[in-house]
């Protein structure tokens, strides 16, 4: 049985979110256990979702507009107590962090690019972030 759509196509902040992520060398969308899941070609590796969900004392509480992305351990740590982050329910015991996006503005969305970059960084090929480097350059 295929899992409903949890989100709407027309919600601005995944807008932006798509437009971040697809900006990426290869990246691509697909839809995953019915979010939206960002990832590269050819191999396949997801490098951000929109939203999660996190399960507290048997109750799932959903994160409609958020990230969720797969930081180093160090970029984790620094953001794990933000109130904005949570730990993903089956991604988060594998290094995977989740941070809410209502509310986003300006800057915040400085944030929310460099958070995809690093795991865009973490999950593609050598050679993609070789041409995204060499982006940056010139």
């Amino acid at each position: 049985m295929p899992h409903p759509q949890m989100f709407d196509d027309d919600d601005p902040v995944l807008t932006r979110v798509r437009e971040i992520a697809l900006a990426l060398p290869a990246a691509a969308m697909k839809v995953s256990h019915g979010r939206p899941a960002f990832w590269t070609e050819p191999r396949g590796k997801v490098f951000a979702y929109y939203g999660g969900s996190l399960k507290v004392d048997g109750e799932w509480t959903a994160h409609d507009q958020s990230i969720m992305v797969l930081l180093e351990d160090d970029e984790r740590e620094a953001l794990v107590d933000d109130p904005r982050a949570y730990v993903p329910a089956y991604l988060g015991p594998y290094g995977w962090l989740g941070l809410d996006l209502p509310g986003v503005d300006g800057d915040g969305w400085d944030e929310v690019v460099e958070l995809i970059d690093a795991s865009y960084r973490r999950t593609a090929l050598k050679k993609l972030v070789a041409d995204l480097d060499a982006r940056s350059v010139g």
